[in-house]
Parts: structure tokens; sequence; C-alpha cells
């Protein structure tokens, strides 16, 4: 049977993270997922944001703390240019600003990179579903 990858029902994803291990292996587990599909990998905001207008993700996993330009401003542009894409901010570090991000409305949830994969899949599902992009 013949399944095409970019059926309606799948969620496209796009994964920022400076470190390479990261993106491959979040991208590995979301491409083992049915009805997600990683669309692009950056290592920088700046990336990102060139991405998203290639790309047109549903749902982005953004780390915070990168070089060029970080998660913060990344989330900010890219919602300017795609207001309908759902963010998560990726981060392993807990600190004042992470409690601040909850807050940003730029950013539509925070994870810390200790979160079990399987909570990060569902979390991504949850907003892909909030997500409506008329591209």
């Amino acid at each position: 049977m013949l399944m095409l990858s970019c059926e309606p029902s799948t969620l496209r994803v796009l994964v920022v993270d400076d470190h390479e291990l990261t993106r491959l292996t979040l991208k590995l587990a979301f491409s083992g997922q049915e009805n997600l599909q990683v669309v692009g990998l950056a290592s920088n905001g700046q990336e990102a944001v060139e991405m998203v207008k290639r790309y047109h993700p549903d749902v982005i996993v953004l780390d915070l703390h990168m070089p060029v330009m970080d998660g913060w401003r990344a989330s900010g542009h890219i919602k300017a240019i795609a207001p309908n894409t759902q963010i998560i901010a990726y981060s392993s570090v807990e600190d004042n600003k992470c409690q601040e991000t909850r807050e940003l409305a730029s950013l539509d949830a925070f994870c810390k990179k200790e979160t079990p994969t399987t909570e990060l899949i569902a979390l991504v599902r949850k907003l892909g579903q909030s997500s409506s992009n008329d591209w």
C-alpha cells in the first residue's frame, strides 16, 4: 500500500538546537512516529527563521540558548511571520528567564530537555492540533 508522506493530518515539525546530537536524536524520535514529519533541522535561531519561511512547520521545538540568535529572539521573529506556528521552548536550563518564558506570547509551551521523549512527542501532537497554518 502506498502512503503519502504529506497527508493533511501529518504534523510538520522543525527542530532547532545548536547541539547536533540533540537535533539528530529528536529527528530520529519524531520520524518514528505516525503522522509526524521533521521538515527541517536548524542549529540557531537565524536558520530557524529562514526555515519557517521555507518549510511552514506546524510545531517548532526550539532551544533557547544558541549562538547567532537565541530562541527568545527567534520566537518573536517566527511569530511575526507565522503567528499560528506553535513553539515549544526546549531548554536544559532552569532559571528565572525560563519562568518568564511561560508568560511570553511568542512561546506556546516550555519543555525541559530532561522530559521523557514520549511526553515531548505528546506535547508536539497537542500543540500541533491547535495549529492551523494557512500558508
